[in-house]
């Protein structure tokens, strides 16, 4: 995986930063700042996945890419 899946996981966890659900939102700001905790984001990630990752919203599809990426975190 290059730059560009790179350059996706972190977009999709800038819109997990600013979702304003804590369950994803904390782990996220705190990896994209750079002192996050790699396996409690994808524990996060895969928390969110199961309580919500089929509801219909936006952040449905963005809990499986992100988790397809988690070899970049």
């Amino acid at each position: 995986m290059g730059s560009e899946s790179r350059e996706e996981l972190i977009q999709i966890l800038t819109k997990f930063a600013e979702s304003g659900w804590d369950l994803i939102d904390t782990p996220s700001k705190a990896w994209l700042e750079g002192n996050g905790d790699r396996d409690k984001l994808i524990a996060a990630i895969e928390e969110a996945d199961e309580t919500c990752g089929s509801c219909g919203c936006e952040f449905d599809p963005l809990y499986k890419r992100a988790l397809s990426l988690k070899s970049l975190l």
